[in-house]
């Protein structure tokens, strides 16, 4: 193991590798890094750990454990590696040699500042696939009349688009000389002397790998449809050309386990063969209107930066909002799992906030470990826990004779479900 100045790594446990064509190896005692977050982090993480432990003890009887270890980002990490010190160096190496990893809420302030950390994540590991299920827990409140019928895995493509960083503030020489070559390439265009400008990058190899690995999840899963959303329809070359690409390595890399919506009509009579995924696309505008009325209709969906960032905020809603929302930040050397929300300080150490969001991104991790048993029996203790009424406060406000318990004491409960 490499040696680090804060980390420690534990003295039981060993490493997850990677083979050759790209699965994991995963010993029955693997090492997975773990990040606190800020604000609420602790009291969340504590109780989510709690879960994930008895779920393992309980599951495999002592034959799988997993072996923790901290590492550092956020507010905590300024504590223990210093001034600016909001992403260490040697967290990312963590991160690298361990595979998988898995982190609370993080800091990230508005406008000024650090650039944000969660963003930092994936573009330095390249963890460019950005995924979030999205689904409704039996009892849990909803602004819909049939929450049930959403059903949805997103697939935010995370190191590209207008969250790439490449962007210069207004009255700026690098902006002016930005918009001065604007101006003399396409004269006819305006853009304005005191504006902010910033580059939006697209490209084949981003677009495809993120496609890719929908449509075999997808596959893998018995989902029948893949959509792809852009604005291509406005953005011609570069949300355009994330149609394009998507489609190509569909037909190139998936061959007779897809059919094109192009060709539904034309080879098999308007009807989607059974046993082959559908791969659509939609424009984003109209997307969020299909997903409020028609959301039984679409079970992934692949996308770029912007618009998955809003589309999956805006499907958790639908559900109950981000408190039960997990996440996934997965590339093809590592992956971290994460909650969705963000760190709420005003109820940081009142054990008080919802841990749901981090124990289902722990469910996804189980099964990106290959531990499907701790996963579903997670779920369905969870569900369980909800649809008894046994919540935190911010469900517990928006049901009818629910029992509103502490953050630490739902983790028991779901752990006791399991």
């Amino acid at each position: 193991m490499s040696d680090y100045k804060h980390i420690m790594p534990p003295n039981e446990g060993e490493r997850i590798a990677i083979g050759d064509n790209g699965e994991l190896k995963v010993p029955d005692h693997p090492i997975i890094p773990f990040i606190e977050g800020d604000g609420t982090g602790p009291d969340i993480w504590k109780a989510s750990r709690h879960v994930f432990d008895e779920t393992v003890r309980k599951v495999y009887g002592g034959k799988r454990k997993i072996a923790w270890m901290e590492i550092y980002a956020g507010e905590k990490s300024l504590s223990v590696y210093g001034k600016d010190q909001w992403l260490p160096a040697e967290t990312l190496e963590a991160i690298k040699e361990f595979k998988v990893a898995i982190k609370g809420p993080l800091t990230t302030p508005v406008g000024g500042g650090i650039r944000s950390i969660n963003v930092a994540l994936r573009q330095e590991l390249d963890l460019y696939a950005c995924v979030r299920p999205v689904r409704w827990f039996p009892g849990v409140p909803a602004p819909v009349k049939e929450p049930q019928k959403l059903n949805v895995t997103i697939f935010r493509e995370n190191t590209e688009d207008v969250y790439s960083g490449i962007e210069f503030d207004a009255n700026t020489p690098e902006a002016a000389e930005l918009i001065a070559w604007v101006k003399s390439k396409l004269p006819k265009k305006t853009v304005r002397a005191d504006s902010a400008v910033g580059v939006k990058p697209v490209s084949a190899f981003g677009s495809q790998r993120l496609v890719a690995r929908a449509i075999r999840f997808a596959i893998e899963k018995k989902l029948p449809v893949v959509t792809l959303v852009h604005k291509g329809n406005i953005m011609k070359f570069t949300e355009g050309g994330f149609m394009k690409w998507g489609y190509e390595i569909a037909k190139k890399e998936f061959g007779d386990q897809v059919v094109l919506e192009s060709e539904l009509a034309e080879k098999y009579g308007g009807k989607k063969p059974e046993g082959k995924v559908l791969v659509q696309d939609r424009i984003a505008d109209a997307m969020f209107q299909q997903l409020l009325l028609r959301p039984d209709e679409y079970s992934v969906i692949a996308t770029l930066n912007l618009n998955g960032d809003y589309l999956s905020d805006a499907c958790a809603a639908q559900v109950g909002g981000l408190g039960l929302a997990p996440g996934a930040n997965i590339g093809d050397r590592a992956a971290v799992f994460e909650a969705t929300h963000g760190t709420a300080p005003k109820y940081a150490g009142l054990d008080k906030i919802n841990p749901g969001s981090v124990i289902l991104s722990g469910v996804m991790m189980f099964q990106h470990l290959g531990w499907d048993e701790a996963a579903d029996r997670i779920v369905d203790a969870l569900g369980k826990t909800i649809s008894g009424g046994t919540v935190t406060y911010d469900l517990a406000r928006q049901m009818e004779g629910a029992t509103e318990v502490k953050c630490s004491e739902f983790g028991k409960r779901i752990a006791e479900a399991v």
